[in-house]
């Protein structure tokens, strides 16, 4: 069996009876579409996977330098940045990240075990209890900061003016609509 692009995104396969076969489009929005060819679009889904990978070795080169897990380094690092919004609780960081309460709960435990998380019931509302990163988990940040700082900067340099902005807006649509095509 030989196989080949005809040059339009259309996957040809020939088999060994000579017959060619045609790969199915993987969507039909005329958006996503260029001459009736979604070749462009499985370049960007291959693309975003080859992205996230390397990103996902930055995030593990992170987490080895300061010794956390990487879902225990990923909640420290949103209640170190939502904290400065207000008061952060468990469904907060939950919701920030997507990932479940109860899943956010054990690894806050985990968090607050190693000194990095401190918990205290909430004065107002005494069922809730309030989040914060404490000065050990703030050293910790602090000391990966140049580091996230100097790669971050290699990994996104092809950002210009306003482009950081049109992406997030469009990362934040591409995660709503992901949820929906999940529940289909």
């Amino acid at each position: 069996m030989n196989r080949g692009d005809d040059g339009r995104g259309k996957v040809l396969v020939e088999t060994s009876r000579n017959e060619t076969y045609v790969a199915p489009l993987t969507v039909s929005r005329p958006e996503l579409l260029a001459d009736g060819s979604d070749r462009g679009f499985r370049r960007l889904v291959q693309l975003l996977f080859a992205f996230f990978s390397l990103h996902e070795s930055v995030r593990t080169g992170h987490v080895a330098y300061i010794g956390l897990p990487g879902f225990q380094y990923t909640i420290l690092v949103a209640i170190g940045h939502l904290e400065a919004d207000g008061p952060v609780g468990i469904k907060t960081v939950a919701d920030h990240l997507r990932f479940s309460p109860s899943f956010v709960t054990v690894e806050t435990g985990k968090l607050v075990k190693r000194g990095l998380v401190r918990k205290q019931r909430d004065s107002r509302d005494l069922r809730r209890v309030n989040l914060g990163v404490t000065d050990k988990g703030r050293g910790l940040l602090g000391k990966l900061a140049p580091v996230q700082r100097r790669v971050n900067d290699v990994q996104f340099e092809c950002l210009g003016p306003g482009q950081l902005e049109e992406l997030l807006r469009l990362v934040e649509e591409l995660v709503a609509n992901g949820e929906r095509a999940v529940a289909l």
